[in-house]
């Protein structure tokens, strides 16, 4: 399965895309849509998060998904700590609720254990540690596809009501919003799958000025609804460091729980990689649709966690580059002699 992997910079990064991020909440701030505006952004903002998912349905290869079950342990390994591991820690995370968190940013940090793997960066990051660049390619297809169902099933069992209110009208959203345009996506792959590979430039500027204007509608409700005085300085540093022992955690987890799986190294580096990140591309969206009003700050514990998984992962990739990789296993060669004669190894 041969695919050119994006390259990261040799020097630590600090993702482009982060800081458009970040000039998009700023422009919210300053100039925030509110009345007719308001109205107009936040129908663009649906609109666009249909084509979102419209767009990863059509991307995605059925083949290359079946090609890849054969690594079928590799991959469960990857949702359990996808959808089980990190949702058990952000419940644990409960405890620091009021001390070091509000309940609103918990609820982001909960969100954001929810979320789906990434793709375009796992598969970076393996390829830089040369680990199994076909098996990330497809445990972050199957995370994200999972998302799509699983993510806002845990977020109505765990969240509830605190996630704006999970009901029959939230629930139809998400099959219209998410669901309805992926599986249409997948549907038209045969037609129009040609086009979206010779314009995957274009269509790449798409996706994010799709996920630009889904953050700005989204800030600027919070900042006409006067959510940010709810939050303080030191409140942000005390999320930043919370969030840092959650990726400290799960890079361990998925490290060393996969060497005590039987995992070889190129294995475990897929399933660390892979098992260890959230996406941003599949979460903002996702936040727009579960939590209305208060989706600018569930997702503020999203933006920050990405950054930081992108330069701790940038740092663990180059250091795995740097391993020896393990001899070739060899295996004695069996040589009969005569009927019913013993067998010696040869040396």
């Amino acid at each position: 399965m041969s695919r050119r992997t994006p390259k990261l910079p040799s020097w630590l990064p600090v993702d482009p895309y982060i800081l458009a991020l970040i000039g998009t909440v700023a422009l919210a701030a300053l100039l925030p849509a509110s009345g007719a505006a308001a109205t107009v952004a936040g129908g663009a903002s649906t609109g666009a998060v249909a084509l979102l998912f419209f767009l990863y349905g059509a991307r995605l290869s059925t083949s290359e998904a079946m090609d890849g079950l054969r690594h079928w342990r590799l991959h469960v390994t990857v949702l359990v700590c996808t959808f089980v591991v990190f949702p058990l820690l952000g419940l644990a995370a409960k405890g620091l609720v009021p001390f070091v968190l509000t309940p609103e940013l918990h609820n982001g940090l909960l969100f954001l254990c929810l979320v789906p793997s990434t793709i375009q960066s796992s598969i970076a990051f393996t390829s830089i540690a040369r680990g199994n660049v076909p098996a990330a390619i497809c445990a972050g297809s199957f995370s994200s596809v999972a998302g799509i169902v699983v993510t806002p099933l845990l977020a109505a069992g765990l969240l509830g009501n605190s996630g704006g209110g999970f009901s029959a009208d939230s629930l139809l959203k998400i099959v219209l919003q998410l669901l309805v345009p992926f599986v249409a996506g997948q549907f038209l792959r045969r037609w129009v799958g040609g086009f979206l590979t010779r314009n995957k430039r274009v269509l790449g500027y798409v996706d994010r000025g799709s996920i630009l204007l889904v953050v700005y509608s989204a800030f600027s409700e919070g900042v006409v609804r006067g959510v940010w005085h709810q939050v303080s300085a030191a409140r942000l540093g005390a999320l930043l460091a919370v969030e840092a022992v959650l990726l400290a955690a799960m890079l361990g987890v998925t490290w060393y729980g996969a060497k005590r799986l039987g995992f070889d190294r190129g294995d475990r580096i897929a399933i660390q990689f892979a098992g260890s990140k959230k996406s941003l591309a599949s979460g903002l969206p996702m936040a727009s649709v579960l939590f209305g009003a208060q989706a600018s700050l569930a997702v503020l514990p999203l933006m920050l966690f990405h950054q930081m998984q992108l330069m701790v992962c940038a740092v663990i990739a180059r250091r795995r580059a740097r391993d020896p990789l393990p001899a070739p296993e060899t295996r004695p060669v069996q040589h009969d002699v005569g009927r019913g004669g013993t067998a010696r190894a040869a040396r």
